[in-house]
């Protein structure tokens, strides 16, 4: 007799055989021979094994070691380091996306710890096709115990207590439904399994079936010696080819074991069942439709009452459930309501399967007990957001659903909790969306797929839908119109009131759902034409375009640069940005996260670029700038105040010289540029090249006045009365507190603050130790200076975890290599002084991840116990930032929030006061150097219109269709990025870390 020392299970579910699977399969059998091993090593194909977006995927127990993404390649090395020589093949390990650790084992993942499987008990680690397997695993014995132990009536009882729901939609109470039934008078009943899953993304019925078929004739069965039933149906689409043939080999060997058919176990109770197979219509998996289609009519609902339970098919009692809701009864019957109720929440016990989908990293087939937070599911089991960017929200329910937005991260999954959001469980379907996705394009996509699935037969739904799909059409095409919201909310609302099935009742839920929670993005789409996720075709040029906050046509300065037109690049870019020199060196560059070669290999190096023609200009300036001349605009005769020199401030003065008008900048500094000049360090930003740029703003015809603060030099009352417009642009220069004890002493400064002396030419005194509170921009700038300045020791506490830092990723690469350490999850509860009251150091205590806030981040919570001391000669403070608005109150009708931000007419950056309009960080909060830009560019078209004119119109109409001469470059090209100073270079100066190309 031959001993089997391993088992290699392989994933035989439909994705990891459409990957390859089964290819590998017959390579593994010749490999296995190759090396003798066949009387010890036992090849097995499962069902789905859940992991599907790493797949094919392969087991090896007894150890139980997991590979994934194993290609016909990878099996000699498998066979010959794993079985042969007993060595793991390292590089085919799960690796763990936050701290890239290989993990062996399956109960290692966080993907299959985290889950608890009741319905997928076998998928997955059985052969599907051997019965015997299953009867292994207690298969067939729940059966065994109802029709050798129980009566019909308490079968039913059992269900009742357990508290089984329906699985595939509203959550109806199985053993109601089973119930009204058995209680049905006919001697003629059914038992009917909805296996059609019509909806997108979903497909855990189909992966039950295919990985366990036995587990559904085993609950159908029970099923039908509780209601009284001798034949069952299962109800399957046609598209699911595999399901069919192994629920069919499953059927034919039940028969033959004597579990379906005549006299089943001896015990006198006769069940059989048969497949029908569908053509895939959507509305088949309305309960009345299915009943027809089984029937060989059309697939057409029709009014209830008469319920299913008293009339049926052929006129006769029949039960109707999904396949999750059969495949949980044999486990009730077997380990008893008691143990099934205690999973899950008191009205929604036992677990729920989801095919979890979409921008997630971990997609497939999960189970988790019902009332898990969905937070939990995304992060926990699904391995978060795939490339770190931001949740958006889940839609759950298909197209019968809505969706979840990040505000209801902590949400527990189940029934009751979802309804009140305005979704629905439905059959299973997660699909996670990231920022990229547009609110308004995925309703339209759910209603064109009710419309082409809508069997017509009633008014609301046949024609409603299509009017509905008509009126978000014309949003996503720019053509939307004022009160198209309120008309979609009318027509959702009487669909849903009047269509005749279950069907036409919800299609208008996506619709509703995603107006109630992102009205903004469909008010953008019809008042300014803009699709904030890029996806809206019609709305934009290019993606990243889009993305720009300042519009900078991006793929028209690419263009030259492809032809060697430096020059011409650089106008385009100062079309919409008259900084294209700074934005090369530190701008965040979304327009890279739109870009849409990142599909083909990476992105294209956007920012990159526009520094490289910027420096070309900055290189040629004198030769280019004296050929060129200068275009003189006609004196409009009017002034304008702007309040700030900041990027915003600058920009909308640059075009407002430019257009006629005479702008006068009012700095409370004596330097020129805000935040640029005074915070962003000589090694990110050199003063010549930013001096260079504001000094070709002002040539256009901008007078500027420094060391002026309005508000206490000057009067805002007099500035408003002087000019014809007032722009304020005054940024966010004063630092939160940390709101500890001890934080007055001396040593605990702004990051701002001291900043802004290193650049004004006065640095501090900050000694051996320098530790940095926060994880912006800022607490990286000022921790790299503070190295520069000579700390031996510089260490940045942050609260959260290192991928949630809002600061740009290559700058907290960068301080790490100039030896900087980054202490997480960590926040200062005190300051330690010495008698001068001089920092020493300070008490710190760690945080532990818990729920999730509206950010859709988890919320960190201090420790119990975790306080420790640190030493530190400075501390440097960098928790954010607010407004100085001392002399913009009340009294001069310039309204201001509760948060002390200046309030805005919306969309239009006009304040409450005639005239008066603001912009960049003073309203937004500390933003970004192009958000800020936009803004002022954005403020001079408002304060234009004010004035009377018509330049906004003027330079829409000189827009035109792009032409492309460049040839374009199809296959995989590597990136090119930008160089960096060698790190003993960088010692003890500020020379510029960034080379251009």
């Amino acid at each position: 007799m031959s001993m089997i020392r391993n088992q290699i299970l392989i994933c035989g579910g439909g994705g990891c055989i459409s990957s390859g699977s089964k290819e590998f399969y017959q390579e593994l059998d010749r490999q296995i021979n190759r090396f003798n091993l066949q009387d010890e090593i036992k090849v097995i194909v499962t069902g789905c094994m859940g992991l599907c977006s790493l797949g094919p995927l392969m087991m090896i127990y007894p150890e139980g070691i997991f590979y994934k993404q194993v290609k016909c390649d990878d099996i000699k090395e498998i066979v010959e380091r794993h079985l042969y020589e007993g060595n793991v093949v390292e590089r085919l390990l799960y690796t763990e996306p936050d701290t890239g650790n290989k993990l062996k084992t399956v109960v290692e993942i966080p993907f299959f710890n985290r889950q608890k499987k009741i319905a997928l008990k076998n998928v997955g680690k059985i052969d599907p096709k051997q019965i015997e397997e299953y009867i292994a695993f207690d298969g067939y014995f729940g059966l065994a115990r109802a029709i050798n132990q129980m009566t019909a009536q308490k079968v039913i009882e059992e269900i009742k207590k357990s508290g089984l729901r329906g699985r595939g939609g509203a959550g109806f109470p199985t053993g109601i439904k089973w119930d009204l039934t058995a209680k049905a008078e006919d001697y003629i009943k059914y038992v009917v399994c909805n296996a059609d899953e019509g909806d997108p993304g979903a497909f855990m019925d189909r992966s039950i079936i295919e990985g366990d078929p036995h587990a559904l004739i085993e609950g159908m069965a029970i099923a039908g010696y509780a209601v009284g039933a001798k034949q069952g149906y299962i109800y399957i689409r046609a598209e699911y080819p595999l399901a069919v043939q192994r629920l069919s080999h499953a059927i034919n060997q039940a028969r033959e074991y004597g579990l379906l058919g005549k006299n089943i176990m001896n015990t006198g109770f006769d069940f059989d069942m048969d497949i029908r197979v569908g053509a895939g219509a959507f509305v088949c998996g309305e309960e009345t439709a299915l009943m027809s289609s089984v029937q060989g009519k059309r697939g057409e609902p029709r009014p209830k009452p008469p319920f299913p339970a008293n009339k049926g098919l052929w006129e006769h009692p029949t039960l109707i459930n999904n396949v999750e809701t059969y495949v949980n009864v044999p486990a009730i019957l077997l380990k008893g309501h008691q143990w099934f109720r205690s999973i899950g929440t008191k009205e929604s016990p036992g677990t729920k399967v989801f095919a979890l989908a979409g921008n997630v990293r971990n997609t497939g087939l999960v189970e988790v007990p019902m009332g898990t937070k969905l937070g939990d599911i995304i992060y926990d089991i699904g391995g978060g957001i795939i490339g770190d960017k931001p949740f958006k929200a889940a839609q759950t329910g298909g197209p019968s659903g809505g969706c979840i937005p990040k505000d209801a991260l902590n949400v527990p999954v189940d029934y009751e909790s979802l309804t009140e959001l305005g979704t629905i469980m439905g059959s299973g379907g997660l699909i996670i969306m990231d920022d990229d996705t547009c609110m308004v394009d995925l309703a339209k996509f759910f209603l064109e797929f009710v419309q082409e699935e809508s069997c017509g037969k009633c008014t609301p739904c046949r024609l409603g839908t299509k009017r509905m799909l008509e009126i978000l059409d014309r949003i996503t095409k720019g053509k939307g119109e004022k009160g198209d919201i309120e008309k979609l909310a009318k027509l959702g609302n009487e669909i849903r009131d009047t269509a005749l099935c279950g069907l036409g009742q919800t299609a208008p839920n996506p619709v509703l759902n995603t107006i109630k929670y992102f009205r903004d993005e469909y008010q953008a789409h019809i008042d300014f034409n803009n699709c904030v996720a890029s996806k809206c075709a019609a709305l934009f040029n290019a993606p990243c375009q889009n993305a720009c906050p300042a519009g900078v046509d991006v793929p028209r300065y690419i263009e030259y640069i492809q032809r060697k037109q430096f020059v011409k690049a650089v106008e385009v870019i100062r079309e919409n940005n008259p900084f294209p020199t700074v934005c090369g060196r530190v701008c965040n560059h979304p327009c890279e996260f739109k870009c849409q070669r990142a599909g083909i290999d990476q992105a294209i190096a956007i920012k990159t670029l526009k520094r490289f023609v910027a420096d070309y200009e900055f290189e040629h300036w004198s030769e280019i700038h004296q050929s060129q001349g200068k275009d003189v605009a006609q004196d409009k005769n009017k002034k304008i105040a702007v309040i700030g020199s900041g990027p915003a401030g600058l920009t909308a003065s640059y075009y407002l010289a430019r257009w006629g008008y005479r702008p006068v900048v009012f700095e409370q500094e004596k330097v020129l540029g805000g935040m640029l000049a005074l915070t962003i360090p000589e090694y990110r930003l050199p003063k010549k090249v930013l001096n260079r740029e504001i000094q070709y703003i002002l040539s256009q015809g901008v007078d500027v006045i420094t060391n002026m603060k309005v508000g206490s030099d000057l009067s805002f009352r007099d500035i408003r009365r002087n000019f014809d417009a007032v722009f304020i642009a005054i940024g966010s220069h004063k630092s939160l507190p940390l709101n500890i004890l001890g934080e007055n002493a001396k040593g605990v400064i702004s990051a701002v603050d001291f900043l802004k002396d290193v650049n004004l030419g006065n640095p501090m005194q900050i000694g051996r130790k320098v530790v940095v509170v926060g994880g912006g921009n800022s607490a990286i700038d000022a921790a790299r200076v503070a190295k520069r300045l000579g700390a031996q020791e510089v260490d940045i506490l942050y609260r959260r975890t290192k991928k949630d830092m809002p600061a740009e990723k290559s700058e907290i690469v960068e301080a790490e290599r100039e030896g900087i350490k980054i202490f997480t999850q960590v926040i200062p509860k005190k300051i330690f002084c010495d008698e001068d009251n001089r920092v020493i150091g300070m008490e710190c205590c760690r945080m532990v991840l818990s729920d999730f806030d509206r950010s859709g981040r988890r919320k960190p919570v201090p420790e119990k116990g975790s306080e420790y001391r640190i030493d530190a000669d400075t501390v440097l403070t960098a928790i954010g930032l607010f407004q100085d608005i001392e002399g913009l109150d009340e009294t001069n009708s310039v309204r201001i929030g509760p948060t002390g931000k200046l309030l805005i007419d919306k969309g239009a950056l006009k304040t409450s006061m005639q005239g008066v309009f603001v912009g960049g960080d003073c309203l937004r909060g500390p933003d970004t150097v192009i958000q800020a830009i936009a803004d002022g560019k954005n403020a001079a078209y408002e304060i234009d219109k004010y004035l009377g004119g018509n330049q906004q119109q003027l330079d829409e109409l000189q827009r035109y269709d792009r032409k492309y001469f460049a040839p374009l470059i199809e296959r995989q090209t590597k990136r090119v990025d930008e160089k960096s100073m060698d790190i003993k270079q960088r010692q003890n100066n500020f020379k510029e870390v960034e080379l251009s190309l």
